[in-house]
């Protein structure tokens, strides 16, 4: 097959890639803007989780409807309200220990809609 006329299958001309705004890394700026945080259904849930944690229980908080920064923050409140480590992954905030009621009323306290999901 001639070369010139085969279609590229592949290619590493552009090299390392921005995950935001998928342009090469040497054209990216390293600004973005942020992205609105998803509403949902409006509903905050609180769930008790074990999976791959060696049977240790974290509580698990889903569906919040603040930025990155505000996510955080609350992160940071509800540890300390808990008295409890934790921390945000993929706009999930998890708290060490199981502390369903306590934030259940905590946040329902800030004014948010929320159940406890799960078993």
């Amino acid at each position: 097959m001639n070369s010139s006329t085969s279609p590229i299958v592949y290619s590493t001309g552009h090299g390392r890639i921005c995950p935001e705004c998928s342009k090469p890394v040497s054209e990216c700026s390293g600004k973005h803007p942020e992205k609105p945080p998803s509403r949902g259904d409006g509903t905050i849930r609180i769930s008790l989780d074990t999976k791959g944690r060696k049977g240790k229980d974290v509580t698990v908080i889903t569906g919040i409807p603040l930025n990155e920064d505000g996510l955080e923050n609350l992160a940071k409140q509800l540890k300390q309200k808990c008295g409890a480590g934790g921390t945000v992954k993929e706009r999930i905030i998890e708290i060490q220990g199981d502390h369903r009621d306590t934030l259940l009323l905590e946040l329902q306290t800030r004014g948010y809609r929320v159940k406890l999901a799960g078993g």
